[in-house]
């Protein structure tokens, strides 16, 4: 009798657990989503899996600007903060948004860039440097080798001095408007004072801070989309080709 009682006990349990498992989402579907996070003033825009087991990104539309959230397959648990690959040793979170949030590219003035290659090159990249930035003098070789393989291209390079003795070198390379002094100084040699008064550098400056670039070198690439670092030149191509935009 005991062991009849113990086995119709389990199997009560084990019902029980079943159907406690069947009752829980394992997908997490967009009006969960929206249903989920009715409290918060944003628009849920979309729903996927994301790199992390368990866990659904939810993109919301928040103050004009679109956020990368996450939400368990249930809607119960939300998570707000940065997921770090560590591995491979990426913000998952930070690249996301910035995929979220191309910049318009048309709003950026390059009155004041130093233009390397084809000028009337359909895919434009924005390359911000540092004359004084070991990668910075490493990727801008890459850019000409880049050329060779790909001619219509055109870099657009911005002077962002993050160190301050890159403030007076990249401030005379404005004033001349010199591709020739940024080749020397990233060869190492010295240049001439300043002779001008010019607020490029606090433009380029404010530029970056409004899109929140805080290192070089950093690329905007035709699409909008930014990454930063040195890449070597196949992988610097396939960057530029798989983010490039419609040729008329």
């Amino acid at each position: 009798m005991r062991k009849l009682f113990l086995t119709t006990l389990l199997l009560v349990v084990l019902t029980g657990m079943s159907t406690l498992a069947a009752a829980t989402p394992t997908t997490l579907t967009k009006e969960a989503a929206i249903e989920a996070l009715k409290e918060i003033q944003g628009e849920v825009l979309d729903v996927a899996p994301s790199e992390i087991p368990g866990l659904y990104l939810v993109s919301v539309k928040m103050q004009g600007r679109n956020i990368p959230l996450y939400l368990d397959a249930s809607g119960t648990y939300m998570f707000s903060g940065n997921i770090i690959d560590l591995k491979q040793r990426r913000n998952l979170t930070e690249d996301m948004f910035r995929r979220l949030n191309p910049v318009d590219m048309s709003a950026i003035s390059m009155d004041d860039a130093l233009p390397l290659g084809n000028l009337q090159a359909q895919q434009q990249i924005i390359v911000f440097t540092d004359p004084l930035c070991p990668y910075c003098s490493q990727l801008h070789t890459v850019l000409y080798q880049a050329l060779e393989k790909e001619p219509n291209l055109l870099f657009q390079i911005v002077l962002l001095p993050m160190q301050p003795n890159s403030q007076r070198i990249s401030q005379t390379i404005i004033c001349n408007n010199s591709m020739e002094q940024l080749e020397q100084a990233f060869a190492g040699k010295a240049l001439p004072e300043p002779d001008c008064d010019s607020d490029v550098l606090r433009k380029n400056h404010e530029l970056a801070q409004s899109l929140q670039i805080t290192g070089t070198p950093t690329l905007i690439l035709p699409n909008g989309q930014i990454h930063a670092g040195y890449r070597a030149v196949e992988d610097l191509l396939k960057l530029i080709n798989d983010n490039s935009v419609p040729v008329n």
